[in-house]
Parts: structure tokens; C-alpha cells; sequence
């Protein structure tokens, strides 16, 4: 989401008006969704979430809700929860400050509280570096030194956003899910590259039991990306 409409990205640019967030939610609604993350792109964490168009969002909603961006306080956790999100994605904060996710996860329980970790491969030091600020800012953190930190602190489950794939529909980062997979002991699910049923299959089989999200695979058809919100089955 971004200023209250929902737009796709490609490698965290070039953004592409793909509807309204209300509309989007009731179409999901009648493909029975499993999960539905929503991830306000334009909210930076000294902006406060869109509270007026979650609430709409979670009435509208018969699906699992998952929720991110400006989410840095305790009590914008336990409100949104308090909707009816199941799940709250914090990014940004969680990076500069991991002890808020102690706060957060003892607030509402650990089963609620979403890293999602923007990465991108870098060739140099062959590592993935974790980035925030919408891919502007590279953080210090080693990768899976970080992820060790938020699973001390209660984190539930991490979500790895790939900034080199978003958008690119031509399939996961399947070693790095590999290796993410080995060191961590809490649920994970990648995003970014996945372009058709066969690429989450091709994910599931390399990997074992991980969430596969997707993101442009749902609202995109053919080559030149015509917009047509769509779920397939595996």
C-alpha cells in the first residue's frame, strides 16, 4: 500500500497502481486466500499506520490479516491486533532497535509478531545484506546474526523480502532459502521471484515446510503485466 491505494513494485522501484486495498481484500475474500500480508511501502516509522483504513480492511477481511509499515510502539501493535490482525509486520524498527520486539512479543504474544527483512544479494563479500527504508538504507547487521537476535528477542516468524527478485517473477532465491532454513528455528517465509505455481512448488521441495508468498504473481497477467487479481491453486 501506498497513500491509501495498493501498487507493485519491481526490485523496489518503478511502482504500479494496481487498485483499491477494499476492493483488492473482497476479491481475495472469494478465492479463499490463505493469508493476506499488507505492507505500506510510503509509511516511514516516524508516520503513524493508517488506522481509519486498517479498521476498514479487518471488517472487510474473512482471511488471516498481516499488517507492516510504521508500526515502531507497543500500543500501534497491540491496536492494530486488537482490529483483527492476526499478525504484525515490523521492518525498519525492529532493525535499529531488536529489544522492541521483547516489547512487542510480550505484549501480544510471539505467534503475532512478523519480521520482515528486506535483503539483497551483494557479490563483493558473497552475503546478503539487510536493508530498510524501502531498500534505501543498508544496516550493519550480518544477515543470520540478526535473525539469532530477533529469535532471542520472540520474534515468531521472519519473512525474507528479496530485493533482487521482487517483481522479477522468475523464481525464489532458493539457496538462500536453503541457508536461512538451516539456521533458524522459527516459521519463515520468502517473497520475491515468484512468477507461477511451479516456482513455490520448486521452493517447497528444496527447502521443506516454509511459507511461499508472492506478491505480482496475484495481480499481474501476461508479458506486459495487465492488472487482474488472480489466485491459483498448487
Amino acid at each position: 500500500m501506498r497513500d491509501g491505494g495498493l501498487y507493485k513494485t519491481r526490485q523496489f522501484g518503478n511502482p504500479k497502481y494496481v487498485g483499491d486495498p477494499l476492493n483488492a481484500v473482497k476479491i481475495f475474500n472469494e478465492k479463499e486466500v490463505d493469508e493476506l500480508i499488507l505492507l505500506d511501502i510510503g509509511r516511514p516509522a516516524k508516520e503513524r499506520p493508517n488506522f481509519r483504513l486498517l479498521e476498514k480492511i479487518a471488517v472487510e477481511s474473512r482471511m488471516p490479516l498481516c499488517y507492516g509499515g510504521g508500526v515502531c510502539r507497543v500500543e500501534q501493535v497491540c491496536r492494530i491486533v486488537n482490529m483483527g490482525f492476526e499478525k504484525v509486520s515490523v521492518s525498519s524498527a525492529a532493525v535499529r532497535e531488536p529489544r522492541l520486539v521483547r516489547e512487542f512479543a510480550d505484549a501480544v504474544g510471539s505467534q503475532s509478531v512478523v519480521i520482515t527483512l528486506d535483503v539483497r544479494y551483494d557479490a563483493k563479500t558473497r552475503t546478503h545484506a539487510v536493508f530498510t527504508e524501502n531498500g534505501q538504507v543498508r544496516s550493519p547487521w550480518e544477515v543470520f546474526e540478526l535473525c539469532a537476535e530477533l529469535v532471542a528477542q520472540g520474534a515468531g516468524e521472519i519473512v525474507f523480502n528479496s530485493i533482487d527478485r521482487e517483481g522479477v517473477m522468475n523464481g525464489y532465491d532458493l539457496d538462500f532459502a536453503q541457508a536461512a532454513a538451516s539456521r533458524i528455528n522459527i516459521p519463515l517465509t520468502f517473497l520475491g521471484g515468484a512468477g507461477e505455481v511451479a516456482h513455490m512448488r520448486a521452493l517447497i521441495e528444496r527447502v521443506g515446510t516454509v511459507g511461499a508468498a508472492a506478491g505480482s504473481m496475484f495481480v499481474f497477467k501476461g508479458p506486459f503485466r495487465a492488472v487482474l487479481i488472480s489466485y491459483q491453486r498448487p
